[in-house]
């Protein structure tokens, strides 16, 4: 018993912290990294060298959250197997999987693809259209890891 105590305290933890870089890297790296001419006078970065920044901090980031998905799919199909089935468990941690997938996997390789073009490249429609994609995408896999969360914490707190 102690062991799946471990278990399910080391899930949250993976969740909430994934949803704290998340909201970290949303909220707080990306405005100072794209608006570095209000904060230093010396200093001043145009907005696709800040870009290139920005990717740099993203492909790194996508390996944290190749593990996330893996950690969720491998915790979520052992839980469903021990009778723990939930369709908010299931939509939610679908959505979480699906989604960081999507965004190291296709999204980040696909704008640093971009990037690599040169500076032509990054004011396409095609760029603008993914890096919309891209934030939708990150904006979604935060919510479906608060759901995930709520929900698995609802369901510690019942057994």
């Amino acid at each position: 018993m102690n062991r799946r105590i471990y278990a399910d305290f080391s899930y949250l933890i993976l969740l909430a912290a994934s949803f704290g870089a998340i909201l970290v890297l949303g909220v707080i790296v990306a405005p100072v990294i794209f608006h570095t001419d209000r904060l230093a006078v010396d200093l001043l970065i145009d907005h696709y060298n800040s870009g290139v920044i920005m990717s740099e901090i993203f492909l790194r980031f996508s390996y944290f959250i190749y593990f996330l998905a893996l950690c969720v799919a491998v915790y979520e199909i052992v839980m469903y197997r021990m009778g723990q089935r939930d369709k908010t468990l299931f939509y939610s941690a679908s959505t979480v999987i699906a989604t960081s997938l999507m965004f190291s996997a296709v999204y980040v390789p696909k704008i640093l693809e971009l990037q690599a073009m040169g500076r032509e490249a990054t004011t396409s429609d095609t760029f603008s259209s993914i890096h919309i994609a891209s934030e939708i995408d990150f904006k979604i896999l935060a919510i479906a890891l608060v759901v995930l969360f709520v929900r698995r914490l609802m369901l510690l707190r019942r057994s």
